[in-house]
């Protein structure tokens, strides 16, 4: 699970800029098309400081047990959430936040099995 934590740790890292551009991409397209009932930009760029923010607590937190496991699920939980409930023209966010979402299943798989202990 150490090694789960650490690859989905520096690839939410490497994940956030590429949500956080494209999100900005979407609402450049929005602003000029005058677009004012789209919320998939803005959903995306908090879906992109969630997942940036989740990326660093499962690199930091890998150590710490469940607790770890119950921060990484609280915040991919979240940006998963935010970003499914906001899909909209900007359509890459059904898959960051499917990303999302299986990070969170996977530390909440951590907190219902425990690990080995040393």
């Amino acid at each position: 699970m150490k090694v789960w934590k650490l690859v989905s740790g520096i690839l939410s890292i490497v994940f956030f800029v590429v949500v956080t551009f494209q999100s900005c991409a979407a609402g450049f397209v929005n602003a000029i098309d005058e677009n004012t009932t789209d919320l998939s930009a803005g959903g995306g760029i908090i879906v992109a400081v969630l997942m940036l923010a989740g990326g660093i607590v499962s690199i930091a937190a890998r150590n710490a047990g469940k607790k770890g496991h119950i921060a990484t699920f609280v915040i991919f939980g979240l940006a998963a959430l935010l970003g499914f409930a906001s899909q909209g023209v900007f359509a890459d966010l059904m898959i960051w936040s499917a990303w999302c979402l299986i990070c969170a299943l996977i530390s909440l798989i951590g907190i219902i099995i425990p690990g080995k202990r040393n």
